[in-house]
């Protein structure tokens, strides 16, 4: 039996995330990210077509590396400005009953311990339906905004990281027990004290003496994505991640990635059904092959390549202002996104792009590929996509809202269900339970579940 192919979309609580320029087409309703009934008339269309989950990226901070100001990002309207991707789930959440919701939420500027309780929340609220996004942030600008110089290092960031989780995990999964909520009102007793447990944590970055505000939640812990592709990076997803989201233009760039992925989770312990792989794509399709080539030439014209350009140095942390547009990149170590510009260099010996593909590869789709094409000839690319990398499924990102995603549910899913290749139904329970079917919680072995308190 074929090898099912999964979807999630990939948006951001802004009117421009992966395609600069693309705000601009009459018919893009991405302008409107500020009304509610965007995201609820999104998370139907998503639950219509069977989705997995809306994946919403954020930053925090504005893209300024290029020509050394923000006025770039300002003036393409290049993420920013960009709203908070969690308060939009519970109106979402509101109106399905299958859809999961992935948030990205970068740990490196709050404290673990409110932001366990915003998790569960959300979790309580969705019932279930909950996946966070593990970022440590990648912009300077992010960093200053919040009282720092800079931002620490790339290896730092991950070091930080590793603890953030153990007090996560401490606060989800230890601090009450199952049975710890009595509700008793014949006694009037609520909770049973003995069942709820300090979680005495003192460590080099933080100190958290007490209890999780919150019950346990539905999933207790959210999935957890994560999206980083350097080699600290694919270290980190192996012990934590359960989803991993990649980016690259070509597939021997992601069959690069997923092979590191899938060898780091083999090396801690983990098998290789523990851990989805999603790479992004964007998909222009219509009825016939030629008003799927009349949509893609008429897109490209609207991109940005000055916004492409700010959201590429924003992304590598590599003013290409400077730069000859024909010079190839370069790989150059550094601490913002070692995996967006390893995309364009190290990973892909054949290849060597220049600062102009670069950027025009960008300003349509992002990172990802642009598959072009009538129903049957977007499932043929996405199976051949699928064979050649080793990937799961594809994190689809838009460039007109909603005319792409609509033709996805429309189109592409119908033909992937004819060939049996895609679900014609979803599965009960949480959102960790639809994606693995392996209950609600974290697996016995992860490392989540063998943490423990004092």
């Amino acid at each position: 039996m074929p090898r099912p192919i999964r979807f999630n979309a990939f948006s951001m609580n802004a009117a421009s995330h992966q395609s600069p320029g693309l705000w601009r087409h009459p018919r893009n309703t991405s302008v409107s990210f500020n009304r509610l009934e965007y995201w609820t008339d999104l998370a139907r269309l998503l639950e219509r077509g069977l989705f997995d989950a809306l994946f919403i990226a954020d930053v925090l901070g504005i893209y300024d590396v290029y020509q050394g100001s923000s006025e770039a990002a300002l003036r393409g309207g290049v993420q920013v400005p960009v709203n908070d991707p969690l308060l939009v789930v519970p109106a979402m959440a509101g109106v399905t009953r299958h859809l999961g919701f992935g948030v990205t939420f970068s740990l490196t500027y709050e404290h673990p311990y409110p932001f366990a309780r915003r998790m569960s929340t959300l979790d309580h609220l969705s019932n279930g339906r909950v996946g966070w996004n593990i970022v440590t942030g990648y912009l300077d600008s992010a960093a200053r905004n919040l009282g720092l110089a800079r931002q620490l290092g790339h290896d730092q960031r991950y070091d930080l990281a590793e603890e953030y989780l153990q007090v996560l995990y401490k606060l989800w999964e230890r601090s009450w027990d199952d049975d710890a909520v009595l509700l008793e009102r014949d006694t009037g007793r609520y909770i049973e004290p003995s069942r709820v447990h300090a979680i005495a944590h003192q460590g080099e970055h933080f100190k958290v003496p007490g209890i999780h505000l919150c019950q346990p939640s539905p999933q207790r812990t959210p999935v957890l994505f994560q999206a980083g592709a350097s080699a600290r990076g694919q270290q980190f997803a192996a012990r934590h991640a359960e989803c991993v989201f990649i980016s690259g233009p070509t597939p021997s760039v992601l069959r690069r990635y997923v092979e590191g992925v899938r060898q780091a989770s083999t090396a801690a312990g983990r098998s290789s059904d523990q851990v989805l792989i999603y790479a992004q794509a964007l998909l222009i399709v219509a009825p016939t092959r030629a008003e799927a080539q009349a949509r893609f030439a008429e897109y490209r014209r609207y991109v940005d390549l000055d916004a492409a350009l700010a959201l590429l140095s924003g992304w590598t942390g590599i003013d290409f202002a400077g730069l000859d547009p024909d010079e190839p990149i370069e790989y150059v170590e550094n601490d913002a996104g070692r995996t967006a510009l390893a995309a364009f260099t190290a990973a892909d010996p054949n290849r060597r792009w220049t600062v102009r593909e670069a950027a025009e590869f960008v300003g349509l789709g992002g990172r990802g590929p642009v598959l072009v094409g009538d129903p049957v000839e977007i499932a043929d690319q996405l199976e051949q996509w699928l064979e050649q990398t080793g990937i799961d499924g594809f994190n689809l990102t838009y460039a007109v809202q909603p005319d792409d995603l609509t033709q996805v549910v429309e189109l592409v899913v119908p033909e992937l269900q004819r060939r049996g290749r895609y679900p014609t139904a979803y599965r009960d329970g949480t959102l960790r339970h639809k994606l693995f079917g392996q209950g609600d919680g974290l697996p016995e072995a992860h490392v989540g579940r063998q943490t423990h308190i004092q």
